[in-house]
Formats: C-alpha cells, structure tokens, sequence
C-alpha cells in the first residue's frame, strides 16, 4: 500500500484531488481545470510524495483520459467505481451531503481498502473492442427506434399494417405500392419515405462496423469465437467489458459479475436461490444471445444441454438459465 494516496473526483469542467496518508489524515488538496495541462499540474503537485498512488473516481467514464495519462507517465492508478465512493461517504460522516473535496477524499479512502478497485492498465485491443461493441449497440438500438416508427406509419397507410419483421427492402416496396389519400395520406408517405432513408443509412453504418469488430477481434487474438454463437458482436463485448480474466478467481466469481450465477436469499432453516439480476447486464445479454443461438440449431452441445434440462422436468426459462450458465464457464 503507498503511503499516500491522491484521490480525484472527476468533472467535465474541473478535476478535485485530494491527498491523504496511511491514518486518512488530510495532507493536501488541489483543484484544476479541466485542460491540456491538467495533469502535469496534478504531477507537479504530486512531487512531494514520491511514494503516492492515485485512485480515480469512474477511470472508465469522465476520468479514463486523465488515469490513462497518469499510468503513461508510470503511475500507480486505481479505478474506483462511483458507488463505493458514495457508501464510504455515507459510513464515514452519517449523511449523503457531498461537495468536490469530500468526494475526492472518499475516493482516496475507498481504493486501498476494496477489491473492487483495480488497477487502470493502458489501452489495449480490448479498449478497441468495446468502442466497437458500444457503437454497434447504439445503432442496434438507433434502428430499432427508426423501424417502430416505420411500422406506427405504415399502420395509418396500408390496411393492417405490417405485422412481422420489416427490412429496407421490403419498406421500399410497400411503399412503391401503397396509394396515399389526400394531404394527411401523401405527408404520411412522405414520413415513412424519410424513416426508409434512415433506416438504409443505419443498415450501411451497422455493416461497416459488423467489418471492423470482426477485424478487431482477429487482431485480439481471443478465442471467445470458438464458442458455438459467439459472433463478433458478443466477442467484441465480451473481452470489452471484462479486459483482464485473471482479476476472476474462478468461474463462479465470473458467473456472479456476469448475472448467471443464482443469488441465495436463505433464512433459518430455509434455503432459497433466485434469478439474479445483478451483475452486468450487457455481459448477461450477450451471453444470453450466444444460448440462444445454440439452442436454435440442433446439432450445437447446448441444444443437447437444453434438451436433456427439459427432460429433467426444467421449465424452458429454467433450461434456457442452466445453459447460459455453461457459455459463462466456456468464456
């Protein structure tokens, strides 16, 4: 453990570090300006504890750049997540009051103290993996958005609409045969015009970036896509999100970051485990779409696997939780 700590309560507009030593006591205190040179300033400030160590509020939200340029200049930095920071505020004085300072200091106090802080490492292929997991999820999410919009549309301008899945091609052609009526019908037509151009505009950008998480992950060298429905897309989230496997003891431990494990909420002489909704949940949907694409084709061992749940007496939810399970263990 370094014998001071600096922790930093990160904005948009200002950083907050504070320094504290080995009895939590209040060494120093600095505030900066969100600029280019805010780290020398912070390193500068910094010079009189040579044996120091940082702890960042969120090193992978508002504080990445700033952790990321203190680890370049060979620094120790820990990431510590915004909510332990809140619970040792709130153990610390009784109330949730909270200013720049104590926040700060509160980071300081939470990293050397919590498993939970892990040491920020420079960016690597898994950094490059999840902005490309996280831009093909926000287009995913973009087209959904466009094509409910489409489908609302052509509910007012064909009779009965369209009940199924719709692609671009199938709106294009549609619309080529739909007869809008009077000035309301034509503006309409229009709109579900415009909803096709954006929805074409999306298919294209989704494509490209479907090309660049597959080269990505190749580069990476992950073996995640051996798994049966591990795609690009799952394999790109998943080394994303995780970064480093060793900091998992086992594959439980992983199983309960991930969701897939059950939670026990036993009392007396009663033992009881539940779904578990904790955890990450885009690691828990992505392995929940590689399940159930193994489940979809019948040759795959997890369709053998679901099968044989069922005939256990498993529900198919039942089945479809146990086989998740499994690709947990496998990534």
């Amino acid at each position: 453990m370094a014998a001071v700590m600096i922790g930093v309560d990160p904005h948009k507009g200002s950083h907050t570090a504070v320094a504290i030593g080995a009895a939590e006591e209040l060494l120093g205190q600095l505030r900066v300006r969100a600029c280019a040179a805010r780290a020398e300033r912070l390193l500068a400030w910094a010079e009189d504890w040579p044996q120091r160590a940082w702890a960042i509020e969120g090193a992978g939200g508002l504080g990445h750049l700033l952790a990321q340029q203190l680890v370049a200049a060979g620094e120790r930095v820990l990431d510590v997540p915004p909510k332990l920071a809140a619970r040792i505020r709130l153990l610390g004085s009784g109330s949730t009051d909270k200013n720049d300072p104590n926040d700060a200091r509160s980071v300081a106090i939470a990293a050397p103290r919590s498993a939970a802080c892990l040491p920020v490492r420079a960016d690597d292929h898994a950094a490059v993996l999840k902005i490309w997991a996280k831009r093909y999820r926000d287009l995913s999410r973009a087209r959904n958005q466009v094509v409910c919009r489409m489908h609302a549309v052509l509910c007012q301008l064909v009779p009965g609409g369209v009940s199924k899945r719709i692609t671009a091609g199938q709106a294009a052609r549609i619309l080529d045969a739909a007869e809008p009526r009077g000035a309301a019908g034509m503006a309409r037509w229009q709109l579900a015009e415009q909803f096709l151009t954006d929805l074409r505009r999306i298919d294209i950008q989704r494509r490209d970036i479907q090309r660049k998480l597959a080269a990505a992950v190749r580069a990476s060298g992950t073996t995640v896509t051996e798994i049966f429905g591990v795609g690009p897309a799952v394999a790109a989230a998943v080394p994303g999100d995780v970064g480093d496997i060793s900091r998992f003891a086992t594959q439980d431990s992983f199983a309960a970051y991930n969701g897939t494990a059950p939670v026990e909420v036993s009392s007396g002489n009663r033992v009881i485990y539940r779904l578990s909704l904790r955890g990450n949940r885009r690691m828990n949907h992505a392995i929940h779409m590689a399940a159930v694409t193994q489940i979809r084709y019948r040759h795959t061992k997890g369709r053998a696997y679901y099968d044989k749940k069922i005939a256990e007496g498993k529900t198919s939810k039942e089945a479809l939780r146990a086989l998740k399970r499994q690709v947990s263990d496998a990534l």
